[in-house]
């Protein structure tokens, strides 16, 4: 892709595959069919695993992105991220959400779990997920931690409640997980989103922590900053080389959320960060981190 760096690899660690599967799920809680939930909040309906897989491709070829990450964001969803990176071989990381209350086996064909404290109610340090991350250390597999502010956009449009639990967002909670688990590299999306001073002492303190910058980061209202000064201060403590670009992107006709990569990018060119650190944090450290 052509950026203010000239042209660089770029790869998104941070793109939610809505399966049908996933619609599904939202439609069975609705008590409607998914193609009624698809069209009340505006978006296409996904069909198969694999074709949607190809429309991410070509989505993805038109602005001249290399890899994302693909989540599979219910539980139980791992099939249509596995499918989907069969169908577009070499393009896709395989991410899947599981609940460590209701999963106690991680299956090795992904390159990434990804859990979510707050949505299913659980600590960190639990022992169901010190399994987890047993299998996963043991699979050289990443773990995705979400931590901070949990929004679902969706279940709001749907008038569908989101119970989460704050008191397991905490990055801090992930300290002594981290250094238990020396072997796996944690990833904490959306610079903590709203724990930004919690996740740079974490990142600070763990090695093998890593925070993607996915999303609009609209916690940023909560500390009074802007984009500029996150990117500053997560440079200072924690340098260019675990750093993740992410957008967040999820839907179609929507597709790739270009506008994220703007408002990111500008950023960083006005930080006056130089080629190699924004070639690391836009595509090389997120293929780095499955390179072996």
């Amino acid at each position: 892709m052509q950026t203010p760096w000239g042209n660089c690899d770029v790869a998104d660690a941070h793109v939610h595959f809505f399966s049908r599967r996933f619609l599904e799920a939202l439609a069975t809680q609705c008590g409607k069919d998914p193609r009624e939930v698809a069209a009340a909040v505006g978006w296409d309906f996904p069909g198969h695993a694999e074709e949607l897989a190809h429309r991410w491709g070509a989505e993805l070829d038109q602005y001249g992105v290399t890899h994302a990450a693909l989540i599979a964001s219910i539980p139980g969803d791992e099939p249509s991220v596995m499918a989907a990176q069969a169908a577009v071989p070499g393009r896709f990381f395989a991410y899947a959400m599981m609940n460590p209350l209701a999963q106690d086996a991680v299956n090795p064909s992904l390159n990434a779990i990804c859990l979510f404290p707050a949505m299913h109610g659980y600590p960190v340090h639990d022992a169901r997920v010190t399994a987890l991350l047993e299998q996963a250390g043991a699979n050289r597999q990443v773990v995705f931690v979400h931590c901070g502010v949990l929004t679902v956009g969706v279940r709001k449009k749907l008038g569908l409640p989101s119970p989460f639990d704050m008191r397991y967002s905490n990055p801090l909670d992930l300290h002594a997980v981290a250094l238990r688990h020396p072997q796996v590299r944690f990833v904490v999306p959306h610079f903590g989103a709203g724990f930004f001073r919690e996740a740079l002492m974490l990142a600070d303190l763990c090695p093998n922590v890593y925070l993607d910058t996915s999303s609009s980061n609209s916690w940023m209202r909560y500390e009074g900053l802007e984009l500029k000064g996150v990117l500053r201060r997560a440079l200072d403590v924690m340098g260019a080389g675990r750093l993740l670009f992410g957008t967040d992107s999820s839907f179609f006709p929507r597709g790739w959320n270009h506008a994220v990569y703007e408002l990111q990018t500008r950023a960083m060119a006005d930080l006056g960060i130089g080629p190699a650190d924004a070639r690391l944090i836009l595509g090389e450290n997120l293929q780095r981190i499955f390179a072996g």
